[in-house]
């Protein structure tokens, strides 16, 4: 249920069409809940079906022409609703955690490989939110709306960090483990 709220979010931020919704998922929303285009596009329709969301009038009526939408009352207080309502943590699924845990039966043949493989990764979203937030978090920046926002992104700088460690860690142990060369 949580596409159609990242939806709103991003609508109320700023009205958008499909195209420039997508475009500004992919550089915002993307790293912490993903969606296909046709996802994107099917919700909105949706949305707009329930009332939640309208498409702006064209400044001039010409066929094939983008459609831009914004948020509508409805939507802005089914929003509110969904922030406001509790929910609970989703059990952590991770396919590594469970190669590592079926390792101790079969062997970790090929395993540090993919490990180094995945420290590579998590290293380089890291530097890519570090970035972000030299760009986009100066010291002082510190409107409610940014305070939330680089919380947000706190959380990806937060992970990143554990994952990298974790997997520094993880290779470590490998290395000591009996019987390895």
């Amino acid at each position: 249920m949580s596409l159609p709220h990242a939806i709103l979010t991003a609508l109320l931020e700023k009205p958008s069409s499909g195209l420039e919704l997508t475009r500004r998922f992919d550089k915002s929303i993307a790293y912490f809940w993903s969606a296909t285009h046709q996802q994107i596009y099917r919700e909105l329709g949706r949305l707009e079906a329930e009332g939640h969301i309208r498409t702006l009038p064209a400044e001039q009526p010409a066929r094939g022409q983008k459609k831009s939408y914004e948020v509508l009352p409805a939507g802005r207080a089914e929003l509110a609703r969904w922030t406001a309502a509790a929910q609970d943590p989703k059990p952590q699924r991770d396919v590594l955690l469970l190669r590592l845990r079926a390792a101790a039966v079969v062997g970790t043949a090929g395993l540090e490989a993919d490990l180094r493989r995945h420290l590579e990764l998590h290293q380089r979203q890291l530097a890519e939110y570090e970035e972000i937030q030299q760009r986009d978090f100066p010291p002082g920046k510190d409107a409610p709306e940014d305070r939330l926002r680089h919380l947000v992104l706190r959380a990806g700088l937060d992970l990143e960090t554990f994952w990298t460690q974790w997997l520094t860690h993880a290779l470590e142990e490998l290395g000591e483990l009996p019987g390895r060369p």
